[in-house]
């Protein structure tokens, strides 16, 4: 097909046409004309980011990679004989991982097939890793599926990876730069990609729940061992906490749920997806023969199961850079993108001795963040917290620095040590920082670049070793640009800066939630959720951040029966709300679906199980234009 002709059948699908493309390309050379605002005979050239913006890309996603190695250098080796290159492309659509022959390293890095080289479809227009992007599917963009011309001599085919909470993590991709006429000739490539993403989301699911449970099923017993087709990790609550995107869709079929909202599927017990409980799925090892361990699905479906025990010890095991993190670690949140990448920073940075400033809305968890930092530093001595705002100012130097004996009116008669003595050979916290007096800042960074403190009223100074943490819901360089806060003592405090994100911008909320509803079940047994209860309390915006969540579950803990939570068991401000969070909730996901559509509006409506025509009056109703 020439220049002009694919220009031409391109305008013929945005005028309505049906040119017999897949339905998959022609959806996203709808998007490309009307949510991206691309034109088709302007050729693009291929984007390479900067080494800088590489760095950063390569940086959040170096544990994926990591577990992910051995199949890639396996699919690699599989296919390189036929002039293939592999991409690991992450969820942004820029290559974090390539592996090709070097001879051709000029050709492939101008074609775009390189590290480091990013295929969104609003970069790149339709491709096969922004149409897996954008669709969440395995998938070929075959020669002049491609949107630009200067990708039709292509052929690449892609396949998402999930991670262990149902979120897209990554895209496989291998492509040629010249390939065979028919796209049918990339249907075992689409396999080969497939089974691949299978091993490395499952390889994934094993790194992160050694203390778990870990389930693996399979249409037939003779490939229950070798290959199977979903996973999932259970705790020993029986509640799900992982699982592959096999396994996603299995429990979303079991139960009636869109795989798209892994929230619905991830802490809830497993008994609610098969017929059978906590006990006889852990029966299900290879004690038994594959033929027989059959499980009973919700849905009415047979399945064989195989299941792995928790390991406590994984010296066998090294994956994950997760096996060598201090225990405290896994504390910090569930997994997810964000909460992974403060991991990884808090295991090398907690043990340094480095200054940590702690950023974020008050009742994010700054306190509970700085004691885990005191916990995986490995420091002998105390933790001690100050919360610089609820200190009188007239009182916080003499509680700060200590008082000699008769120092002021009140003072104590053989003086006193002040709390950053007490903090001698351990951690000191300061929380609100930005809320100490000025006076007070100066002679805090005194005793951080001497190394000793001077009680007030005292004339000898006494020598200190301490690591510091500080926090504040304020922004601090904003405080120093203003005059209120000293610069001097600023940089003094964020050799290392850490930021939490409010509670409603979490994607590990339903962890915590689990974590909350075990920290407040009676005698150690975790309360329960109803639907309506669980659904309101994840629409719900949560100005207070996870202090007001945990004051939530504390009051509900106290009202529920039998353990059970029920939405009247909720405080009256989210209950009086309910309505309203059920339509923002509808509203949410109308937008979210819309958005992942990229404006689709025929996608979107397949995936909401509507027809357009009801589609487009909700939209109207929430007054929802397709994006831009």
């Amino acid at each position: 097909m020439g220049f002009a002709d694919h220009i031409k059948e391109i305008e013929r699908v945005g005028r309505g046409s049906n040119t017999g493309r897949d339905a998959i390309v022609v959806d996203s050379w709808r998007r490309c004309l009307e949510t991206y605002q691309l034109d088709p005979a302007q050729a693009r050239e291929a984007v390479i980011v900067s080494q800088t913006r590489l760095r950063e890309h390569r940086q959040q996603a170096e544990d994926l990679v990591h577990i992910a190695r051995s199949g890639l250098e396996r699919l690699y080796r599989q296919v390189a004989e036929q002039n293939y290159v592999l991409l690991l492309a992450d969820r942004q659509g820029v290559t974090v991982e390539f592996l090709g022959d070097p001879s051709f390293n000029n050709n492939l890095r101008k074609a775009g097939l390189y590290l480091g080289s990013e295929w969104s479809e609003p970069r790149a227009g339709t491709c096969a890793v922004g149409a897996c992007i954008a669709t969440g599917e395995a998938l070929t963009i075959h020669q002049t599926d491609h949107f630009d011309i200067t990708h039709t001599p292509l052929s690449c085919t892609a396949a998402p990876v999930y991670d262990t909470q149902g979120s897209l993590a990554a895209v496989l991709d291998i492509s040629l730069l010249s390939s065979p006429i028919l796209k049918t000739s990339q249907n075992m490539a689409r396999h080969l990609v497939s089974s691949t993403v299978r091993r490395i989301e499952l390889a994934n699911l094993m790194a992160n729940s050694r203390h778990d449970l870990v389930l693996r099923f399979a249409g037939a017993p003779e490939f229950l061992d070798v290959d199977p087709e979903a996973a999932i990790s259970v705790d020993g609550t029986g509640r799900i906490t992982g699982m592959t995107h096999g396994g996603a869709r299995l429990l979303a079929s079991s139960s009636g749920i869109d795989w798209r909202s892994p929230e619905l599927l991830i802490g809830q017990p497993v008994a609610h997806f098969f017929q059978a409980g906590l006990d006889e799925l852990a029966s299900l090892t290879r004690a038994s023969l594959p033929q027989d361990r059959r499980i009973a699905v919700r849905d009415g479906s047979l399945l064989f199961a195989h299941a792995i025990e928790p390991q406590q010890r994984m010296v066998s095991l090294p994956l994950a850079h997760a096996f060598r993190q201090p225990p405290a670690i896994s504390r910090l949140g569930g997994s997810v993108p964000a909460i992974d990448t403060l991991r990884r920073k808090l295991t090398k940075l907690a043990p340094s001795r480095l200054p940590i400033l702690l950023q974020g809305e008050t009742g994010t968890g700054k306190e509970y963040l700085a004691r885990i930092i005191h916990e995986v530093s490995g420091l002998s001595g105390r933790f001690v917290a100050v919360n610089c705002a609820a200190i009188p100012e007239q009182l916080i130097e003499s509680e700060l620095f200590g008082h000699a004996p008769g120092a002021f009116t009140g003072a104590l008669a053989k003086g006193r040590k002040g709390l950053i003595e007490e903090a001698e050979g351990g951690t000191l916290f300061l929380d609100e920082i930005g809320d100490m007096p000025y006076a007070a800042q100066s002679r805090l960074l005194r005793v951080l670049a001497e190394g000793e403190v001077l009680p007030v009223g005292g004339s000898v100074a006494r020598k200190v070793d301490f690591r510091v943490v500080s926090a504040s819901h304020h922004a601090l360089a904003d405080m120093v640009a203003a005059g209120r806060f000293r610069e001097d003592l600023y940089y003094r405090l964020n050799a290392a800066i850490l930021s939490l994100p409010p509670l409603c911008e979490r994607e590990d909320l339903p962890w915590l939630l689990e974590r909350l509803l075990e920290k407040h079940g009676p005698q150690g047994r975790p309360l329960i959720l109803s639907t309506a209860a669980r659904m309101l309390l994840l629409a719900h915006r949560w100005p207070g951040n996870i202090r007001e969540l945990d004051n939530a579950i504390a009051f509900a803990a106290a009202l529920c029966d039998d353990g059970v939570i029920e939405v009247s068991d909720l405080p009256d401000q989210l209950t009086r709300s309910a309505p309203v969070l059920k339509e923002q909730g509808q509203e949410a996901e109308l937008r979210a679906v819309i958005m992942s559509c990229k404006g689709n509006v025929s996608e979107a409506a397949r995936r909401l199980g509507i027809d357009r025509t009801t589609l487009h009056r909700r939209m109207r109703r929430f007054g929802i234009d397709r994006p831009h």
